[in-house]
């Protein structure tokens, strides 16, 4: 082979291997990484088990349930039962979530009027078991009552106070009227349908049956959303029966927690409750439903107002001074006021501000601390900045308190007039309270009858008798 030759031989023998080794490359050379590797794609598809059910399986689980409100399955009902566990899921687990606060009363309530344990689960297809939902023609509360049913069975109505909203109230009320209904027709079924259309189309529906006397009877003469309010009820009766077979479940469950009722005898607001006693205002609007703008009128001031059991001791401890400082609502004083009050001889008696700075000391709170220097909680408040009634030992506040004050020490002269009785001026922050504690012997009903009062309003200037 010549020279030529060899060379031209030798140059494709080169050019094959490098064909070959770029097609097949070795183990232990880099390879461009596959842009669909199921290694590096990592879908996460967060699907609900929804589980299979049929008509025969659901009828097999009715005829096994244990109710005083028996029913037979049918079309209707089997259809709200796929509605409430597969198409509108969501429905079912709010009313879950809502269930453990307002059941246990249902319950003590129904057995009370020895009616059946299932008719709680009515309020679900009335509100959603919301205390303060409002229906589009103006039905109130866990159980939807109108105006006049409301106030035919005692529940006050009116700007500042709604007892339809009132879940003790409210549910006495409906088991009364649903007792009476049932009285009336002698069938739970009829008696339902008639809390939701009213007696007169029950009435109405039955005699155009040609007197028959059984809801699936009259079922077509019935107003269209009769005939599916009694079917949703007792699709409910059966869903929260098996939950489990439906996987219908709560992560987070609300649970109601112990209250206690406080009667003050007064008008007041819930803000002002809150700011005196360091309740939380969420709580206890939340709690007292019925309360609509915060505020508890003249009207309703009897009405007793639920707080959290481990709260109501310190509420109880402190209810004198609580309860006549809910009525006085002061006008704000900063370090620069001077007051001025007019005496029966026509003298000026004048009272300086003086600036006081005051350290925590263990078993203080801002109520006590305001008591004891003449000044309100809010001021307190002001004067240091605070965003609530939380403070610490050891913590300095500064007061701007009148001329003298201090813990038990009176601020103001008592003088004597011509009659030879001994009178007070009342000083910003006082109340009837307040002042029988600096007098010994004297109560806040000597007060009351000394100096004519009907109620325990006073104000600053006021000249008192106290003996």
């Amino acid at each position: 082979m010549t020279d030529r030759n060899l060379k031209i031989f030798i140059l494709i023998v080169f050019t094959f291997s490098l064909s070959i080794s770029t097609a097949f490359p070795q183990e232990n050379e880099l390879v461009a990484p596959d842009l669909f590797d199921e290694n590096l794609v990592q879908p996460n598809y967060h699907y609900e088990y929804i589980p299979d059910f049929t008509y025969d399986l659901i009828k097999e689980r009715v005829d096994k349930m244990d109710s005083e409100m028996s029913f037979e399955l049918n079309d209707r009902i089997f259809s709200f039962i796929q509605y409430f566990t597969v198409r509108n899921r969501d429905y079912t687990k709010m009313v879950l979530a809502r269930k453990d606060l307002f059941f246990p009363l249902f319950e003590e309530t129904l057995a009370e009027h020895e009616m059946p344990d299932d008719i709680k689960y009515l309020s679900i297809i009335e509100s959603g078991l919301d205390p303060q939902i409002r229906s589009r023609v103006g039905a109130m509360g866990l159980w939807q009552f109108m105006p006049a049913t409301g106030r035919m069975y005692g529940m006050d109505i009116n700007w500042d106070i709604d007892e339809r909203m009132d879940p003790e109230q409210s549910t006495e009320a409906a088991a009364k009227y649903l007792k009476s209904l049932y009285r009336m027709f002698g069938d739970w079924e009829l008696a339902l349908a008639a809390y939701n259309c009213g007696p007169g189309n029950v009435r109405k529906a039955i005699r155009r049956s040609g007197g028959k006397k059984k809801f699936w009877e009259i079922y077509n003469y019935l107003p269209r959303e009769t005939r599916g309010y009694v079917p949703q009820f007792q699709a409910m009766m059966y869903i929260l029966r098996h939950l489990d077979a439906h996987n219908l479940h709560l992560e987070e469950p609300t649970y109601s927690f112990a209250t206690e009722s406080i009667r003050f005898e007064r008008a007041f607001t819930l803000d002002k409750l809150s700011e005196l006693t360091n309740l939380c205002l969420s709580d206890l609007e939340k709690l007292n439903p019925a309360v609509k703008r915060r505020k508890i009128p003249e009207s309703h001031k009897s009405m007793a107002i639920r707080v959290p059991v481990n709260q109501a001791n310190y509420v109880k401890e402190n209810f004198a001074w609580i309860a006549d400082s809910l009525g006085n609502e002061l006008r704000p004083l900063l370090a620069s006021d001077k007051l001025i009050y007019r005496s029966e001889d026509e003298k000026l008696d004048e009272i300086e501000r003086n600036t006081i700075t005051y350290r925590v000391q263990s078993g203080d709170n801002l109520g006590k601390i305001a008591q004891n220097y003449r000044v309100s909680v809010s001021q307190i408040k002001e004067w240091n900045n605070l965003s609530s009634n939380l403070i610490r030992v050891g913590q300095r506040l500064t007061l701007h308190a009148p001329e003298g004050a201090a813990p038990s020490r009176t601020i103001a002269k008592v003088q004597t007039n011509s009659n030879g009785q001994k009178t007070y001026v009342v000083q910003p922050g006082d109340s009837l309270w307040i002042i029988s504690r600096r007098f010994a012997g004297l109560t806040v009903d000597q007060l009351k009858r000394l100096n004519n009062l009907n109620s325990t309003q006073i104000k600053p200037g006021q000249r008192l008798i106290i003996g």
